[in-house]
């Protein structure tokens, strides 16, 4: 009877003479099963018999081959027309089978795009992630959606161009909020023509497509017409958008050189490997992003670079997500082979270059410098906050780490002195210098509902007049009401793009049975009590607890320190802070004789009496 063996036995001796006989002088790929049938490794060959018998003629192969070696059981091939077939095929057996021995890259999700709904009457722009079906324009790719909401917050500024859901605007009586604080000229109630409309969208679409010059052009042009005509304030309004481009230009533009580029950069430290892409587009650095794929701990930079770039780009969805250059930090043996397969998907020439000059040059340089210091944070963070980042981006179908995260709670006593809390959380964990507290006002006593629509629309009002970022995550402390208020401020404010979860207790209120609820699909789910994602989500959820009991104590007790002296007619803040001081206290003060009380800086024998009578009175 033949026995069973796990992935890590020695399996029985693997003929590989005769098996190595038998292999074609082709190109193709081989695919290496252990002794349980399972693949452990995939990889592609110009010529099958060579690359394949390397393995095993090699006396001084390094670590990982030779513990790739020890489990073979067997190899099959199969044979390709081209190099560039077995590139494609090997990319897709990665991707299909996750070999334990190859280098794998996490995250192949879609990239997000700008949209400009150029069909309509009063277009619209928005995030659009996935298939591009929908008649209109698309911008990109951007790195995260990060990067898309910062780009519309600009465009919001800069054109006051609308972003709201076509039912949002299409059931309008009156002008929205985003139109009282200038982000929006209000189309929905006429109070900006078709054609005038009109010209804001296709300067806005100039400046997606990295046309600043001309926008600036035409604007000053404009400014100039307004001056003449003396409408001063339109030709101020010019003069704000063309003041705000510039800076705009001088932080965004990279080089007068124009063309999609991607510069690619691989490095590794301690067994662990980055890549890090910044994505350059019509001379625009649209920003960044940093992977770490999951490989060997012996894998060597360009071999992480060499697995990372067919699945990063032979799985894209359309040529546009293709650039017409890619630059590499390191040189590749099969570079040419990756670039005809880059070539034939896209219908176009692709280069793909680690030799470079001047500004190419520059972007590389930069680019390394990120993944050096992006890898040394990781690995700093990797036991704690990182791996359970991971986690949550697996745990809540994220296409991407989460890099900001907020969460808020409510703290009050039988309704009164109710406070509100938003702590956030990033990469590196809790980012206290953003954290904030509201001190809720005109509302029913008890009304969490109410208290957590005020300090909703207090945040996120001041974030979208430009105070702060945007998060990727919002966690509410509560159920699926909490979580209803927070989708009406979001919707008033026309915040789209963030996740919105709520956490609910469970029935006993114990830690490890909390419910989390999503907004966008309605979907309920538990973790299980030991994930690395449900423990990062309590951390962020009992840390904006703390924050709300401890703002709202200091609160409930400056009210009970404060509130006999604020009646008393010259007593203001600085001799209440002067009295509480003195004394200790309130009731310190209440045992107070008036000679006791006169002997204060800046209390007169009149006023301490005044305080004296208010403390006893009725006695």
């Amino acid at each position: 009877m033949a026995t069973n063996r796990s992935a890590d036995s020695v399996p029985a001796e693997f003929d590989k003479k005769r098996f190595l006989q038998t292999l074609p002088e082709e190109p193709g790929v081989y695919r290496m099963f252990n002794a349980r049938g399972e693949i452990i490794y995939v990889g592609k060959a110009r010529n099958l018999k060579q690359r394949v018998s390397s393995y095993f003629t090699r006396a001084d192969g390094s670590p990982k081959t030779r513990a790739l070696v020890s489990h073979i059981d067997h190899i099959t091939v199969t044979t390709t027309h081209t190099e560039t077939e077995a590139l494609i095929l090997e990319n897709n057996l990665i991707k299909q089978h996750k070999p334990r021995y190859n280098v794998l890259l996490r995250d192949d999700k879609s990239y997000p795009y700008i949209f400009l709904s150029t069909p309509q009457a009063y277009p619209r722009l928005s995030l659009q992630r996935g298939a591009r079906k929908q008649k209109g324009r698309y911008f990109g790719p951007y790195p995260n959606a990060g990067a898309v909401r910062e780009t519309l917050n600009l465009l919001q500024k800069l054109f006051q161009i609308r972003q709201c859901e076509d039912s949002f605007f299409s059931n309008r009586s009156r002008p929205c909020l985003q139109y009282q604080i200038k982000r929006c000229s209000a189309p929905c109630t006429g109070e900006i023509s078709v054609s005038d409309y009109g010209d804001d969208v296709r300067l806005a679409a100039m400046f997606l497509d990295g046309k600043n010059h001309h926008v600036i052009d035409e604007l000053v042009e404009k400014m100039g017409k307004a001056a003449e005509q003396m409408a001063y304030e339109m030709a101020a309004k010019y003069r704000d958008q063309i003041a705000a481009l510039r800076v705009i230009q001088a932080k965004q533009y990279v080089s007068s050189d124009k063309g999609n580029i991607d510069v690619v950069s691989a490095v590794t430290q301690n067994g662990i490997g980055c890549v890090e892409v910044f994505y350059i587009r019509d001379g625009h650095n649209l920003g960044n992003k940093s992977f770490f794929p999951d490989h060997t701990s012996n894998a060597s930079a360009e071999e992480i670079l060499a697995a990372f770039l067919p699945q990063f780009y032979l799985g894209k969805a359309g040529e546009n997500e293709i650039p017409s250059q890619v630059v590499i930090n390191h040189e590749l043996e099969d570079a040419a082979v990756l670039r005809d397969a880059l070539s034939k998907l896209a219908g176009r020439q692709v280069t793909v270059s680690s030799r470079v000059r001047a500004e190419r040059s520059r972007w590389l340089s930069m680019a390394t410098a990120n993944a050096e210091q992006n890898l040394a944070r990781y690995i700093n963070t990797k036991s704690n906050i990182m791996q359970r980042l991971i986690a949550l981006q697996e745990a809540l179908q994220l296409d991407a780490l989460p890099q900001r995260m907020e969460c808020f709670d409510i703290s009050h006593t039988s309704g009164k002195q109710t406070v509100a809390s938003c702590v956030v959380f990033n990469s590196e964990g809790a980012l206290k210098s953003d954290y904030r507290r509201f001190n809720i006002e005109g509302i029913t006593a008890g009304d969490d509902y109410a208290a957590m629509n005020q300090a909703l629309m207090r945040r996120y009002t001041r974030l979208k007049e430009g105070e702060g970022k945007l998060p990727d995550i919002l966690f509410i402390d509560g159920g699926k009401g909490q979580v209803r208020e927070a989708e009406k401020v979001l919707e008033t404010l026309q915040v789209h793009g963030i996740n919105l979860i709520g956490i609910a207790k469970g029935r006993a209120r114990k830690a490890g049975e909390e419910t989390l609820y999503f907004a966008d699909s309605g979907r309920e789910i538990n973790l299980p009590p030991d994930s690395a994602a449900l423990h990062l989500i309590q951390q962020i959820r009992d840390e904006a607890h703390r924050f709300a009991i401890t703002a709202h104590r200091a609160r409930r007790a400056k009210a009970q320190k404060s509130s006999a002296l604020e009646g008393i007619r010259g007593v203001g803040a600085k001799r209440r802070r002067q009295l509480l001081q003195q004394f200790g206290g309130l009731q310190g003060i209440a045992r107070a004789g008036v000679e006791d009380l006169a002997s204060v800086k800046g209390i007169s024998d009149e006023l301490a009496q005044r305080i004296y009578d208010i403390f006893h009175a009725g006695n």
